[in-house]
């Protein structure tokens, strides 16, 4: 301030700055910027850039802009391979998508829950190709714009995330969601195994080890049961993931039993949604239909010369040694196979799947005890569930 003060009276301007020990240069600049903002103007100023040469441009902010919003709930790593696919080119890199979007205000901090353990059906198998595992379950219901309640089904293959079903069904029986079932049988083929939750129409809290009727045809077609554990919906994660993005845009505009807008969501998620666990691929461009195809459901089911039982429709019971024997409604109609073992007890299997025992002395069935499985088990054991 006194270098500018003496610079407004004293002629000789550069006689002044090196009295001061400073160059003409900086005394000129000093002398501006108080001409220009008074006393705040000899303030330090920031040294950081205004601008530098790998600044995104204009056209790039609002394209990126422009993606975020018509895929609102996408995170940057999507946003960034939907700006590939569709400009190509030079891409801007991960960290500048998040921060452009944050910069806009377009992007929720991610909320964590926590987790439980309890005790479960399955073996924890995870799918390392198409087709290994197929996940399955109603999404949650919510009411559209008329009040009418709205509860789709949603099929989606474990490993590819192709989701290849989501339909609003009449109900949730087990006849009607079979039918549905068929088609996709029909149409993908035949999966290795299919996880849901331990909710009616896939499981019974009555039955033996939780079958329902639904899940024993899928047993007697060839396919094995992957259950998540009682109120454990994070066994099924990724699922659950995908109805989280059903509810943000489809249950959050109330869309209601419409199936060309479940079809039309459908097409684009397995068509343009990248996925960071396929390398930013689509489901479709990852899953191929099942090499195991369906030929409709069996007469029966062949235990390959095991003595064998039919189940009476409606009863549940089987005749063995002139007694019967209650095993359970769910496989009504079918046969079961019988395995006396060594410590005189009988096996009860249906399909691949170990029911239980059978002790002749008392003439009494016990259930086999659910639990989950360990890695490394063999293919008999796994079927002991």
């Amino acid at each position: 301030m006194e270098f500018v003060m003496k610079a407004l009276a004293r002629p000789n301007f550069r006689e002044l700055c090196r009295e001061y020990g400073v160059s003409a240069k900086t005394g000129y600049k000093w002398r501006e910027r108080f001409f220009q903002r008074g006393r705040d103007g000899l303030s330090e100023l920031s040294r950081r850039p205004h601008g530098h040469a790998d600044e995104l441009g204009e056209g790039v902010v609002c394209a990126m802009v422009r993606l975020k919003q018509a895929h609102p709930h996408w995170g940057p790593r999507k946003i960034q391979a939907l700006y590939q696919r569709k400009h190509g080119g030079a891409v801007p890199s991960e960290s500048s998508f998040k921060r452009v979007l944050e910069r806009a205000g377009l992007t929720v901090p991610r909320r964590m829950r926590r987790s439980t353990e309890t005790g479960r059906l399955g073996s924890g198998l995870k799918a390392a190709q198409p087709n290994e595992v197929w996940t399955v379950d109603f999404k949650g219901w919510w009411k559209d714009r008329a009040g009418l309640r709205v509860e789709p089904l949603t099929v989606r293959d474990e490993y590819s995330r192709m989701l290849l079903e989501m339909r609003a069904l009449e109900s949730a029986r087990t006849e009607t969601v079979q039918v549905c079932f068929e088609r996709l049988f029909e149409r993908h083929g035949l999966p290795g195994a299919i996880r849901s939750d331990n909710g009616s129409p896939f499981a019974s809290a009555r039955a033996v080890l939780g079958l329902s009727r639904l899940s024993a045809w899928w047993l007697a077609l060839g396919i094995n049961l992957e259950r998540s554990r009682p109120g454990c919906p994070q066994d099924n994660g990724a699922h659950e993931r995908m109805h989280r993005d059903i509810r943000r845009e489809l249950e959050g505009g109330r869309v209601g039993r419409d199936q060309a807008a479940f079809d039309l969501w459908r097409e684009e998620y397995n068509t343009e949604r990248p996925h960071e666990a396929l390398g930013m691929r689509v489901p479709a461009e990852v899953y191929e239909a099942s090499a195991r195809k369906y030929e409709g459901t069996p007469a029966d089911i062949d235990y390959g010369g095991m003595e064998t039982r039919k189940v009476q429709p409606c009863s549940g019971v089987i005749g063995y040694r002139r007694e019967k024997i209650m095993i359970t409604t769910a496989v009504a109609g079918w046969s079961v196979g019988l395995s006396p073992q060594t410590n005189g007890l009988v096996e009860v299997w249906f399909s691949k799947l170990l029911l239980g025992h059978i002790d002749p002395e008392t003439s009494s069935f016990q259930a086999a005890r659910p639990g989950r499985l360990e890695a490394g088990q063999s293919e008999v054991a796994k079927c002991n569930l």
